[in-house]
């Protein structure tokens, strides 16, 4: 790690932390609290993604539905009306419909291939993003001042790292400028977290072997082809699996820092709390 002790870690003026875990546990509220505290740099994985990577996708997406209805088109051709995604920290709505779900397409569902494409979109402007941050910590200092630094991670990070591998591409560069932490969640945490999802849920970029696993297993238990998977139930069906797939993975990558559990998150509301936190998790870490 990059603080050898917990006590360089507090005494620190150049702390840099990079969140990671489930989503929906607290990543991006402790970083816009950190960010509110105007000592940090907030830096947005999935804002990354969104803007500098995935944003011509999503933006030649909804040009393509537009363009199918004749009124749109024609304004669109004669330059008339523009449409562009409303993305931000607070909204990053563009990035989760455009990667979308496989199913029948009167549902909103897209065809497999079409989805896996997305998929695989997606992987690569994540890694991309997340080899991104160094160059972040740089640019937050030097254009900004911001000497404190946060990574807000997608759930999705546990699916593109090998965390037994010393030499992970990924790991290894941002172990080397940031402290990782681990917001560890609980059986209520999960419990909760499957019920909002069953009540809203969204798409997901998933570990190409994973996908491709739990889509020929749905397909055999409901008996159905891909035309006539309703996609909200898939991935409704797929979200506590997806959890159980990703649990051990964060739990192996936590070995590369350190492990807060997410309750003791969830009352943290100033800067000071959160160094005390980390500082205490450094402290116990065997």
């Amino acid at each position: 790690m990059i603080y050898v002790s917990a006590e360089e870690w507090y005494s620190s003026n150049r702390k840099s932390v990079l969140i990671f875990g489930m989503s929906g546990l607290g990543k991006t509220r402790l970083s816009k609290m950190l960010r509110k505290s105007a000592h940090w740099f907030h830096y947005s994985i999935d804002y990354r993604i969104g803007t500098r990577y995935m944003g011509e996708y999503i933006a030649d997406n909804a040009l393509s539905e537009a363009m199918k209805q004749p009124f749109l088109r024609d304004m669109l051709l004669t330059d008339s009306i523009s449409i562009k995604s409303n993305l931000s920290f607070d909204n990053l709505t563009p990035v989760s419909a455009y990667i979308g779900k496989p199913g029948n397409p009167i549902l909103g569902g897209l065809k497999i291939d079409e989805y896996k494409r997305r998929q695989e979109q997606f992987k690569r402007a994540e890694i991309q993003a997340l080899l991104d941050t160094p160059h972040f910590i740089q640019r937050a200092e030097l254009i900004y001042g911001y000497t404190h630094f946060v990574c807000d991670t997608g759930g999705s990070i546990c699916e593109w790292v090998d965390p037994n591998n010393p030499s992970d591409e990924i790991l290894s560069k941002l172990s080397k400028h940031m402290l990782l932490i681990w917001l560890k969640e609980d059986p209520e945490h999960i419990a909760e977290l499957i019920k909002r999802f069953d009540r809203k849920p969204k798409p997901m970029a998933y570990q190409p072997a994973f996908l491709e696993r739990v889509w020929k297993e749905y397909l055999s238990e409901q008996q159905c082809k891909e035309n006539d998977v309703n996609p909200d139930n898939f991935i409704r069906w797929t979200y506590s699996r997806a959890l159980a797939h990703r649990q051990p993975r964060y739990e192996k990558m936590a070995k590369w820092g350190i492990t807060i559990n997410a309750k003791n998150i969830h009352d943290c509301e100033d800067e000071a709390k959160f160094v005390e936190i980390v500082f205490e998790a450094i402290k116990s870490k065997k």
